[in-house]
């Protein structure tokens, strides 16, 4: 009787001192979340005092001088409200600079796509000189854009490039506005591929073996595998390289003025909604026109941004 009183006892003890203890656990443990979060914070704050300074401020200053008159002095500035936003609506140059944006992201992120997905296929499987392939693939994308932009104004001279005398022929590619914006697209691929071709070889290198084996196995050739293995697998890395590549792409600005020699090209057909602005700001020295299609911009690239996200979103909840 004596010993079940004390086992009682014991048990009624314990039970008492778990919550306590748990409490103690929990208080601990939120000490400790809060003192990581305080000490944590130091090596943040260098980062945010940055980002704020070199990104939220010039975005912040830019959203109020696009509502102003100001010129590139920054003297006597009135504010107008919303009237360069309505003359940005009504100007055709405008549209005609996003357009040509736009056409050199249809041409860009499907060419840029598919061949970055050949190449790292090519380097994948290949079994000697793996590293030089892969070193020669992604070279071009470690140069800077003016020296690329260079080396590709020079290859389509029609004078003295090598594009025309290796294939026989003499086109114009610089000073005709039917070929102007397709040479940009011809350097762009060259100079931009290796980036995605980086991105889709270390997506492939993380496709586990066995899938290939099992189908083999089961009778399927090259072309099944890619097809049922290779590019389902691959699904969320291409639309990572999508994405990147459209909002990289409507940004165009440094090889289409290098390759033009800061021109906006022939009857202005290589003229991209970034030189559009530069011009505004710093040869028309309208700050706050330039500022308004700036943020005009802004909102096209957030909406680009946000429609990814949410198309990823659907399509993942429609695969669960």
């Amino acid at each position: 009787m004596a010993t079940s009183a004390q086992t009682s006892a014991q048990t009624s003890a314990r039970t008492i001192a778990a919550p306590a203890r748990a409490r103690t656990a929990a208080g601990s443990a939120t000490l400790r979340r809060g003192q990581g979060f305080q000490h944590g914070g130091w090596f943040v704050a260098p980062f945010l005092l940055l980002f704020t300074l070199f990104v939220i401020w010039p975005l912040l200053r830019g959203v109020y001088l696009s509502f102003t008159d100001a010129n590139i002095s920054g003297e006597g500035a009135r504010f107008i409200g919303l009237d360069n936003y309505r003359e940005a609506i009504e100007d055709p140059l405008m549209w005609d600079s996003l357009g040509h944006s736009a056409y050199f992201t249809l041409l860009v992120v499907p060419c840029i796509t598919v061949l970055a997905f050949l190449l790292a296929m090519l380097a994948h499987h290949i079994e000697r000189g793996k590293w030089l392939w892969r070193l020669c693939f992604f070279a071009p994308f470690l140069l800077p854009s003016t020296v690329a932009a260079n080396l590709w104004q020079w290859l389509f001279n029609p004078g003295t490039g090598m594009i025309n005398h290796v294939f026989g022929i003499e086109t114009p590619w610089l000073t005709d506005k039917s070929y102007a914006m397709l040479a940009i697209v011809i350097q762009t691929l060259w100079w931009t591929v290796g980036f995605s071709f980086l991105l889709y070889l270390a997506a492939l290198q993380g496709i586990p073996g066995h899938l290939y084996e099992a189908a083999k196995l089961d009778g399927a050739n090259a072309w099944h595998r890619t097809v049922h293995i290779t590019l389902p697998m691959l699904r969320n890395i291409t639309g990572l390289v999508v994405a990147l590549q459209i909002l990289a792409s409507l940004q165009v600005f440094d090889q289409a003025v290098v390759m033009m020699d800061f021109l906006p090209g022939p009857e202005g057909s290589t003229r991209t909604f970034v030189q559009y602005t530069l011009e505004e700001g710093f040869t028309s020295y309208r700050v706050g026109y330039a500022s308004a299609i700036s943020v005009i911009f802004f909102v096209i690239i957030a909406a680009v941004a946000l429609a990814r996200m949410w198309l990823l979103r659907n399509r993942e909840e429609s695969a669960r």
